[in-house]
């Protein structure tokens, strides 16, 4: 019966992962700019430690933490979105090269907040040139079923800090956006190209447009 139910879940987390390609775009081109007006700030991660804005958990995750050719590490840097000297960042790096199936990548605990009154997911992003670093990752919002439900494969990611704007409809998936519990970023060996290399995340909130 483990066996079976092995197979059932491997046969799902394929599905979501294949559902995600399928549905991606590049919002790098649609919705850079444009202030936070009324929202959620998650994460701006100036205090260089955690928790987050909300009071959550964050790090980095890996699949197999005994594989050492895949993996992932998060780090505090002095490098802000918007500029603020005293700010900080998170910084990733990534590792998926590996001759087993790879993934890995960032969680950040939301504490079980309400999202009803938002409809869109912030955050700022850019790469790092001199390490390398992929266009397209996957993002996942997960409820109070701990299931990754809702998930966007996003491309258009440079070395350029840029505010990404992504629509909580564009996340396809059914979701209780009333008691949300986890932001996930994803690296796997599908969607990241070069695989190797980091990218930098900051100032991670919710709006309504």
């Amino acid at each position: 019966m483990k066996r079976k139910m092995k197979f059932i879940y491997a046969g799902l987390a394929f599905c979501a992962l294949f559902a995600g390609i399928l549905a991606s775009k590049s919002f790098a081109e649609k919705t850079l700019s444009g202030p936070l007006q009324s929202g959620l700030l998650i994460a701006d991660f100036n205090s260089g430690d955690k928790p987050n804005n909300l009071g959550g958990d964050f790090g980095s995750w890996n699949k197999d933490a005994t594989d050492d050719t895949q993996g992932s590490y998060m780090s505090f840097v002095a490098d802000d979105a918007l500029g603020s000297e005293s700010g900080h960042s998170v910084r990733l790096d990534y590792r998926v090269d590996s001759p087993n199936p790879a993934y890995n990548g960032f969680w950040m605990k939301l504490n079980s907040v309400d999202f009803t009154s938002y409809d869109t997911l912030n955050f700022y992003i850019k790469g790092e040139p001199q390490a390398g670093f992929t266009k397209r990752l996957k993002l996942e919002l997960k409820d109070a079923s701990g299931i990754p439900q809702a998930s966007f494969v996003m491309t258009g990611i440079s070395d350029q800090w840029q505010k990404i704007s992504i629509p909580f409809k564009e996340f396809g998936a059914a979701t209780n956006w009333k008691e949300m519990t986890e932001f996930v970023v994803v690296f796997d060996d599908m969607n990241s190209r070069p695989k190797t290399g980091s990218i930098y995340l900051d100032n991670v909130s919710v709006s309504k447009a």
